[in-house]
């Protein structure tokens, strides 16, 4: 499924529908979306730097194949 087509084909949709009943019933579930906390904001401060180091580490290019991985963790696991 890609996400993005999936998108475009609801908003077609929602652009044409006339029925003020279906309307309220998706306003009341983009309210609901709306409420729920974003992940980030529900973590803590350790955890919100130990992903920022990580991003870093990605964009430096410090980063080791699934392969390599497995090497090194295989005994462990």
């Amino acid at each position: 499924m890609n996400i993005q087509s999936e998108k475009l084909g609801l908003i077609e949709w929602i652009a044409k529908i006339n029925d003020s009943s279906i309307i309220e019933k998706l306003r009341k579930i983009h309210d609901e979306y709306a409420k729920t906390p974003d992940w980030w904001d529900e973590i803590s401060s350790e955890e919100k730097e130990s992903i920022q180091r990580g991003l870093k580490d990605i964009e430096e290019g410090h980063v080791h194949s699934h392969e390599t991985a497995k090497g090194i963790y295989e005994k462990y696991l």
